[in-house]
């Protein structure tokens, strides 16, 4: 299970962190990844990060903005969102890939999804 918490309300130019917090099955290796949908729009890639936290991704639209971490020890991963804009208006979805060493940014890998987290960014 995957819990997702840290959304909100937030200004343009705010910041925001987010997590996911796994239970239940948390024996790895297993990436943890963060989509997004916003309204009317389809699913797309955040970020990933790889079991042993050594390899991390964010798609190059977010790079300098968003950073993707994770705690082991706590089996969560946190999105840290800076210079937030209206774009990045969505629902947050964290997601876990299980098996695996390595990281992806194909939703169809993911085994397991949180509930979702809402960001709303304001002018």
């Amino acid at each position: 299970q995957l819990q997702a918490s840290g959304g909100g309300l937030v200004q343009a130019g705010g910041s925001l962190r987010l997590s996911c917090a796994a239970s239940g099955r948390t024996d790895g290796p297993y990436a943890l990844g963060w989509f997004r949908q916003a309204s009317g729009k389809e699913r797309e890639f955040v970020a990933a990060i790889s079991w042993s936290g050594n390899t991390a991704y964010v798609v190059d639209s977010l790079k300098g903005r968003f950073t993707i971490s994770r705690d082991r020890a706590k089996n969560t991963v946190y999105l840290q969102m800076n210079s937030l804009k209206l774009e990045d208006t969505a629902v947050y979805f964290c997601a876990a890939h299980f098996g695996t060493q390595g990281i992806n940014g194909h939703d169809g890998e993911y085994d397991y999804w949180g509930q979702g987290t809402q960001v709303t960014v304001s002018s």
